[in-house]
């Protein structure tokens, strides 16, 4: 059966007092676009999946290099779609690497499963130990609004951050099989179907941990279960809901909290 493929490859370096492209490679399905920043904000870099989503088979591939010195953030241009699979495992790896006080905000948007979907993603990072790292990413198990229940999919999420050579966070997630009946549980997601993971990782980042959980203690009320812990300059927030709605617009108040305005095709 045909599959989808892409890869793209994006380096940003210092000139004087601006951060901007050094290389910039687009293969098959895979785009890389660069709106015009607003003012006093860092450079943008857009990725887009022209095959509409993934689906079993498919194998998407992205490099990232932040060069010493620059200041950039890499997003999405909308929730990332999984499809139901006839056959195979679609992945999608990201590698990224952060020079010497280089500064990279990695802010995709939600990737939605749908039932009989099976999605290897994963996420490596080296960054020197005088960078600066927000990352983020979330997944949502079908479409609330379309009355859509995840039975049963496939999902391995992987996180590796080395940072200064050494390894500071290793995150691993796995569903195979009927994931509504495990998130129902109360000791796995006691009914959520969306959850987002947010990793700092910079000089004195955990100086961000009462601010963090003040934030975070206002999304109670709106359905959204969250947590954060901090240590030697790594701050990590956990989210979960049942309703994905009120989870992206929790994330988007913790995120602006963090950084300041979300690139703009957060808002559409």
């Amino acid at each position: 059966m045909q599959r989808a493929h892409g890869v793209g490859r994006l380096s940003f370096v210092r000139r004087g007092a601006d951060t901007v492209i050094r290389d910039c490679y687009q293969e098959a399905g895979l785009r890389i676009r660069m709106p015009r920043p607003g003012p006093a904000m860092p450079v943008e870099a857009v990725i887009i999946n022209t095959a509409g989503g993934l689906t079993g088979g498919d194998r998407f591939s992205l490099e990232i290099v932040a060069g010493e010195g620059t200041r950039a953030v890499v997003t999405g241009q909308a929730a990332e779609k999984v499809y139901r699979s006839s056959g195979g495992v679609g992945s999608f790896r990201t590698h990224i690497v952060l020079g010497e006080a280089a500064s990279l905000d990695w802010l995709p948007q939600e990737a939605i499963l749908f039932d009989g979907s099976a999605l290897d993603r994963r996420l490596d990072i080296e960054m020197a130990a005088s960078a600066h790292l927000l990352a983020v990413e979330s997944v949502v198990f079908g479409r609330l609004a379309r009355g859509e229940s995840v039975e049963s999919a496939f999902l391995f999420e992987r996180w590796r951050i080395r940072r200064g050579g050494r390894l500071v966070y290793a995150e691993g997630l796995r569903f195979d099989g009927p994931v509504a009946a495990r998130l129902a549980a109360r000791a796995a997601g006691a009914g959520a179907i969306a959850a987002a993971s947010v990793v700092v990782v910079s000089p004195g980042a955990e100086d961000l941990i009462d601010a963090t959980r003040d934030r975070l203690a206002g999304l109670d009320a709106t359905g959204v279960e969250a947590g954060a812990s901090a240590f030697d300059g790594l701050v990590s927030i956990r989210l979960l809901s049942a309703d994905p709605f009120a989870l992206r617009r929790g994330l988007v108040q913790l995120l602006e909290m963090l950084r300041g305005p979300l690139p703009r095709v957060w808002s559409c």
